[in-house]
Order: structure tokens, then sequence, then C-alpha cells
């Protein structure tokens, strides 16, 4: 049995109770990570978990990333309905994949609308993300867009500010390579 099974359904916010603290194990707790990134005997595998909404837009930050990965190992790109599903989908993959992958990216859009719903989604998703990363032991690079304006989206979807696809793969690979790289001999 993998032993990160145990965080099922522990960090949904809607089963917490708002005077009820959340309880999760320490960070690094061995009995909760997984192991497979610090493991530098196998080729990289990367998971990504794409929004469906904004077409366009995702389909640049997904190309992005691709191209960014490039053939470097393994990638897997998984759709989920919104970037409010990105951690349950992310989770799911994690406890389905096997074997575990060395990381994940998440990309979303979330632009700003009437009302305050695109704070409320974007900080509970960028909260829960950390989460994840931190209690599974893999990293998991945040690459959402959390814009005014359709205009800002694209500009950030390989416009004029670049493309966050290919950052969030970049620093998720950067990621990796520090998990690896970690020894009592470090000289850096």
């Amino acid at each position: 049995m993998r032993t990160h099974q145990r965080l099922r359904g522990t960090i949904a916010p809607s089963a917490v109770r708002r005077d009820d603290p959340l309880t999760l194990p320490p960070p690094l707790d061995k009995r909760f990570v997984t192991t497979s990134a610090v493991q530098p005997d196998h080729p990289l595998r990367i998971a990504v978990a794409a929004s469906l909404w904004y077409e366009d837009i995702m389909e640049a930050l997904i190309r992005g990333a691709r191209d960014t990965f490039a053939d470097s190992g393994d990638l897997t790109v998984i759709r989920c309905p919104g970037t409010w599903e990105l951690p349950s989908t992310i989770m799911a993959m994690h406890e389905r994949l096997d074997p575990t992958p060395d990381a994940y990216v998440a990309l979303g859009c979330v632009i700003k609308g009437d009302t305050s719903h695109d704070r409320w989604i974007n900080q509970a998703v960028c909260n829960t993300l950390a989460e994840l990363s931190v209690f599974t032991g893999v990293p998991i690079a945040l690459g959402v867009l959390t814009c005014d304006t359709m205009a800002q989206a694209q500009a950030r979807a390989g416009g004029s500010k670049g493309n966050k696809g290919i950052e969030a793969m970049n620093a998720v690979l950067s990621q990796i390579h520090s998990f690896r790289s970690i020894s009592w001999n470090s000289n850096t």
C-alpha cells in the first residue's frame, strides 16, 4: 500500500469547520513523502494538470510547458474543468499514477469579473497546491494566471509578458534538480 494515500480527503477545505484546526502530518514526515523526486535513477516523469477554461490561453500555456520539457522523459497532461479543480486533479494523479511523478505543473487561468470570486478561487487554489507540495514532498509548479483582463492573460500566455507555462515548467525542473542535490556534502 502506498503510504501517501493516507492524505486522501484530509486537506479539503469544505470538510473542515472554521473552529476545527486542520491537522496534517508534520512537513517531511517520511510516512507521507514519496521518494521519486529524489531518485535520479530514472527519466523524469512530470504530470501537468490543466484547466479547460479559456481554451486559447490554456493551449498556449500547455504548449509552452510541453515544449520546455521536450524529450526529458515522460510527460502526461490531464485536463480538468477549471482552475478550482487543479488541486484535486493533482491529488488524484498523485494517488493513481504509478510510478508517482517526480513533479506536477498546475496550469490555469482566472480572470477578474464583477464579483470577488477570483480572489477566493486564487487564494484557495494557491494555498492548497502549496500544502499538497509540502505534505507529499513532490514539487508542484504554479502556472495559474491571476489576471484582471483577458489582455493580461494573453500577454502572459505567449504574448509580450512571456509564457507562464514555460516559466512553471522551468521552475519545477529547477526544483527537481534542487531536491536531487540535497545532501550533507552540498557546497551551495
